[in-house]
This record gives structure tokens, C-alpha cells and sequence, in this order.
């Protein structure tokens, strides 16, 4: 039985992919890229997957392929859509890329794909119990893994506290735009994250995203008893996530 899958990872500004050994959690080609097209729209952005996947060759033929999308995905519809069309919302998304590529397709939440590899692969792999991954950049996203299986479909950065959703106070972004010091933002994050921690007791928390990257200037001052850890997995997290997922059986990955 074959142990590979395709990751396709689909964003706002690019759509990245790599043919991916699902048992070791290696990629197995080059990481393929190509740019979103303008818009945004389900059938460009089909189009241009195709392209990306026909450049793994023969090699790839018929093997599963995991999507990434930032949205909400819900038995194969995409309920959601950021910084794409929202010709996206409430899409067959899987059974349109099925019909287009002839093989099995598996849509997730981009940060429901990297917690996954996290706990496959990464900073969360063995660990019992709660994990929760909180991904830090334009927004906050989230992934709930117990026990190294996916919750999918959590989205902690809309949660409201002290009166505002807390991507809108405490997101890299906006640490970017008010010029926040690593302390003050800090500040912020531990509010959120010490809501979280009473929320929902995780085991662990693993802190994602293109900032953690710089995770010794601020998961330090972040004060609240839950370890908290950097990802480990970066800008492969999605592609892995994806592809371990697609390669699932159909019964133990919804």
C-alpha cells in the first residue's frame, strides 16, 4: 500500500504543494508554488491546482490529495471564505476538485491541517490529552487536537474578550500596525491565552504562525501555566497536515 499523498496548501497570495511520504512525514519532491490568481475565484483557483499538481509527474498519479483553505470546511463545503472570492461559500469544494483531477480529494481548515502535522509530526507529536495550536498572523487561528486526533472547525480568534474579538487586539497583524513592543503585545496574549487555558485546560498550546519564527522575544513574557511551545513544522505545516489527512480512510478523518 502506498504511503503517499499530496498536500496543496491554497492561500490568499499563493498555492503551494509537495508530493509528501505520509509514514515519515517527508516530502518527497520540490515544493511546488504558484500564485493565487486575481479574485480569488473556485474555478481560477482549481485551474491553477491541476497545473501545480501535473508538475509531480507520473510518479503522483492517483495518489490522494489534501487541500488547504482558509474557510470553515464541512463535509466537503467550504462554509467560509478570507481573502478569496465568496464564490467559495457554501461550495462543494471536494466534489468539484474530484471531478476536475479524477482521485480522492480531502478539503481542511489551513489551521486545522497544521495542528494535525504538528501532532503527526511536529512539536505536539506523543503528547496525551488537549493541544491546542494557535497560528498568529493576519488574525489568530486555531486547531484542537486530543490525544493526536483533529477537532476540527475551532475559531478561538473570534472569541470575545473584554469586549472585542481577541484577533482584533491581540493578532500579529495588529502588533505590526500599532507598533506594539514584544512586551506590550505579551500583554494581550496572555489575556487571551489565560482565557483559553480556563476555557478548555489543553495539555499543551503550541504557538504557530510566520512570528514564531521570533519566539524567544515574546512566548517568554506570556504568563499564564499551560506550557506553551513554538511550532516546529513552518511553512511545510499545511502541505504535511493536508496529505496525512487525504491518505486517511474515509471514516477516521471526518
Amino acid at each position: 500500500m502506498s504511503t503517499l499523498a499530496i498536500g496543496v496548501d491554497i492561500g490568499g497570495t499563493g498555492i503551494k504543494g509537495a508530493l509528501v511520504d505520509v509514514e515519515t512525514g517527508e516530502l518527497v519532491s520540490s515544493r511546488e508554488k504558484i500564485a493565487t490568481p486575481r479574485g480569488g475565484r473556485p474555478d481560477d483557483i482549481l485551474a491553477a491546482t491541476v497545473e501545480l499538481v501535473s508538475r509531480f509527474g507520473e510518479s503522483a498519479d492517483g495518489v490522494p490529495i489534501g487541500v488547504t483553505f482558509p474557510a470553515v470546511v464541512r463535509n466537503g463545503r467550504t462554509m467560509t471564505a478570507a481573502n478569496v472570492s465568496d464564490e467559495w461559500v457554501g461550495l462543494k469544494a471536494e466534489e468539484l476538485f474530484e471531478k476536475a483531477l479524477g482521485r480522492d480529494i480531502h478539503f481542511v481548515n489551513d489551521a486545522d491541517a497544521a495542528g494535525y502535522a504538528e501532532a503527526r509530526y511536529g512539536a505536539a507529536k506523543g503528547v496525551e490529552g488537549l493541544v491546542i495550536l494557535t497560528t498568529l498572523g493576519t488574525g489568530i487561528g486555531s486547531a484542537f487536537l486530543y490525544n493526536g486526533e483533529l477537532v476540527p472547525n475551532t475559531e478561538l480568534g473570534h472569541l470575545e474578550i473584554d469586549g472585542r474579538e481577541a484577533e482584533k487586539r491581540a493578532s500579529n497583524a495588529v502588533r505590526e500596525k500599532r507598533k506594539l513592543s514584544w512586551k506590550n503585545w505579551a500583554k494581550r496574549l496572555t489575556r487571551f491565552y489565560d482565557h483559553v487555558e480556563f476555557l478548555f485546560s489543553p495539555e499543551l498550546f503550541i504557538v504557530g504562525g510566520g512570528v514564531s519564527k521570533q519566539h524567544e522575544e515574546f512566548l517568554p513574557l506570556i504568563k499564564i501555566d499551560t506550557p506553551l511551545v513554538p511550532a516546529t513544522l513552518r511553512n511545510n505545516a499545511g502541505i504535511l497536515g493536508a496529505a496525512a489527512l487525504a491518505a486517511k480512510p474515509h471514516a477516521a478523518r471526518r
